[in-house]
This record gives C-alpha cells, structure tokens and sequence, in this order.
C-alpha cells in the first residue's frame, strides 16, 4: 500500500480506526448476545453499547497513539484495545470479552474487512464490464486480424477480441462473489473453538448482525483455506487485468498500431525522446497484476497451521490483506477508465490484415480447393508454396499478391474459377457469426 496505487475508499478499509471500530462491533454484539440470554445484565450491554458507540464515534489518531502506548507494554494488540475501551465504559467493561478468545476478533474482524473489500472490488468489476460491453458493441463488426503465436492468422473483429476479455472478467465477478460468501464467516467459540466459555448462540446472534455465518469448525482461528481460495480469486482476476493489458500494450506497437491508450494533452512520453507514445498504463497494470498474484503462495501456506492454532498466519495477512486489495482495486478502476478512453484505428487494423499480400485466407482457399475436388493434402501443399511464395517476396518489386500467386499456378487455373477464390479471401465472411457469439455472451 503506497499512496501511488491506493485509492481512499479501499485504504479506508484497512485503517486502523475501520479496525478498531470493528472489534468493538463485534464485543458490543456479544454482549448483546450475552444479555438476551442471561447470561450477563442487560443493563449492562446497552452501557458498554451507548459507551462505546460514543467513545468510537469520537475516535482519533490520538486514541489510536494511546493504544499502541499499551500495546508496547502488554505486547498484546488485543487487550492493548480492551484495556482502552474499559477506560471509556467503566465497571460495566468487566463483561467485555467475556468467554471470548483474541482470534474471535481477530477472525471475525478480517473477514469483514476482506468482505469489504470483495464489495468494492465488484464495484470494479462491474466498471470493467461496462467499458468493455461497450466498446466490444461499438467495433462489433471492425474487421482485424487474429494472430496466433504473435503471427497473423485469420480475421476477426476488434469486438470480439473485447467479447473475449469481457466474458472472462464476468467469470472473475462471479469468483470473486464466491470467494465474498465464503470468505464472510464468523467464530465466536473460545478457547481451542469449543464453546466451553460462550454459548453457540452468542456466535449465531453476531454473525447475523455483522452479515457473516457462523464458522462449523473453528478450532480456534477461522480455516484458511477460506482465505486461500478468496486471495486465488484475486490472482485469477488480476491475471485477466494483465492479458487485457498486455493485448494493448501489443497493439500499440509502432508496428501494429492498431489501438492506443488515450493520449492526454500535455502529457509527455520520454525525458530524451519527445515523439514518444508509451503505453504505460497498461505496462503498470501488468506490474500490478504481478503484486496481486504475489499474495496466493502465502495464502496457501497459512492453510497449515500447528493444531488448533499458532499466529504464523498472522503477520502475512497483515500485508498480503490490504496490498492485495488495494493493489487490485486501483487495477480495476484504472483498467476500466483505459478500455472507456482507448483509441482504436479501424482503418490500421484494416490495413494490417491485408499487409501480408492476403496469405491469411490461406485456410479458406484450402477448403475452397478441397471442395473443387483437389485432395486436401494436395490443396495444402498448393496453398502453402503459393503462401510462401508470396510471403518471401514482401516489398520487392517482383512480388506478387496470393490471388495473383494462386491465380497463375496451374495446378489451380482451370480447375478453381477466380469467383470461388475471390470469395475465399473475403474478410467479410469471418463476421458471418459475430451475431451468435455477441449472444452467448451479452444475451
């Protein structure tokens, strides 16, 4: 988390004072569970309630300074805020925590947050998915050229190369809105998490108030696998950031040009070279994706812990939590105002498809042969040398186009009439169903 990649809405989540205001939602709704239940004064809760929601409403950087004074004694974070908050409540704060164990807060209060940030995260998405849905419909039928291993193919539409993208960020919503439901889990259980010292009911009566359920088996830490598979989905969402952005960094090649980030007035390129247009958006995005993915090794390994519980998990959930989250909000948002502002030359694209003499619809006039009855090991080897003839002549005087190649090679004149091989290298026909994938994926 530095101030350069973090948005205030998800650095809010991650403050101390968000914190602390959690853990004393959650003792407060305890003793709430408690009283109704018996099994300490009523009267009771709603002083440490009223008390408490005074105290946090008034909190400052003052308190938060007080309570790390604490702390540097009790070496101990959450008695360091139990200790504070009893200052606040008075005699009343002897039912504070009673029966419960730090992880219960602990626990409770990160799943919370992490649910909190899947909500903001989804906001995100949901910005991603609009820039993309529109853009993808505005150049539906823009003709450009496919390319397989970085070499041109055949043609395809800008819009699809966006319906792509756009599909899977709508799987990585639906990741992250599992990782969200799984990940908001409570455990108020005690000791070892058998309930010896607080009733199962005081769990049930927290968690719904905080939004969360309760933990089956909480051990006395909440399983992390749970957190496991809510930092993978993070990863897998950031992995599509970066193949998004990695299709334009490659496309604003001064090679390709075919689409470029929006370039703002008076921005500058290069301290040495002011021609420059840089796609450093898109370069940052990749750099961020790597630090998102960075937090799942960790996560996986905090799934093994000693027993019932030891705290090895807990120093890297301090920072994988906030500078995954954090880190993969600002992609998202930065992302989604990229695809919303990205310029796009039809006209390049266009060119480009045809910059090779036409040897990308070497795949229909193979089937075009095929069907004029050569066999299709035969059409192939025809297509192919007439492919090559043209490719290896690119930009030399001599050269040839693959329908004057094809043309001119009699294997192929008289057999296939220039109409079936004029119809073979039409574009147009790499649309003919754009409509049926549009709807698998827009509806």
């Amino acid at each position: 988390m530095i101030p350069r990649y973090t948005r205030p809405q998800a650095a809010a989540i991650w403050t101390q004072e968000n914190k602390y205001r959690i853990w004393f939602e959650i003792e407060a709704c305890a003793c709430e569970a408690m009283a109704e239940h018996g099994a300490i004064p009523m009267e009771a809760a709603r002083e440490i309630r009223a008390k408490g929601d005074v105290a946090m409403a008034a909190f400052t950087e003052v308190d938060t300074a007080e309570i790390d004074a604490i702390e540097a004694e009790t070496r101990h974070d959450v008695i360091a805020f139990l200790t504070w908050l009893a200052k606040r409540i008075g005699e009343n704060s002897r039912f504070v925590h009673l029966g419960l164990t730090s992880s219960d807060v602990l626990d409770t209060c990160l799943a919370i947050q992490l649910a909190q940030a899947a909500d903001l995260l989804l906001e995100d998405l949901d910005k991603v998915l609009e820039a993309l849905k529109k853009r993808a419909l505005e150049h539906k039928y823009t003709l450009t050229i496919g390319r397989s291993h970085g070499i041109h193919a055949e043609p395809t539409s800008f819009g699809l190369k966006l319906a792509g993208h756009y599909a899977e960020f709508a799987r990585n919503k639906q990741r992250l809105i599992t990782a969200r439901e799984e990940i908001a889990t409570c455990a108020i259980s005690g000791a070892v998490g058998t309930f010896a010292h607080v009733d199962p009911r005081v769990e049930e009566f927290v968690a719904k108030k905080l939004g969360l359920k309760p933990e089956p088996v909480s051990t006395q830490v909440i399983p992390r696998d749970r957190h496991a598979a809510f930092f993978a989905a993070l990863a897998v969402t950031a992995s599509g950031v970066e193949r998004l952005a990695t299709e334009v960094r490659h496309l604003q090649r001064s090679e390709v040009r075919e689409a470029e980030e929006f370039f703002h007035a008076g921005q500058k390129g290069s301290s040495a070279m002011p021609h420059k247009r840089n796609p450093v958006l898109s370069e940052n995005l990749c750099g961020l994706a790597r630090l998102v993915r960075a937090a799942v090794i960790p996560a996986l390994e905090n799934v093994t812990l000693w027993h019932e519980r030891d705290i090895s998990h807990s120093s890297v959930e301090r920072g994988i939590g906030p500078d995954a989250t954090v880190t993969l909000d600002f992609a998202l948002v930065r992302l989604a105002g990229m695809m919303d502002k990205l310029t796009i030359y039809p006209e390049q694209m266009a060119a480009n498809v045809e910059s090779l003499g036409g040897v990308v619809h070497s795949g229909e006039v193979l089937l075009a042969l095929a069907k004029a009855g050569i066999l299709r090991e035969d059409a192939y080897k025809i297509v192919q040398r007439n492919a090559m003839a043209t490719w290896t002549k690119l930009g030399r005087e001599d050269a040839k186009t693959f329908r004057e190649n094809l043309l001119a090679d009699p294997e192929v004149a008289g057999r296939v009439s220039e109409t079936v091989i004029d119809k073979a290298m039409s574009a147009e026909m790499h649309h003919a169903h754009v409509e049926t994938i549009f709807q698998r994926v827009f509806g």
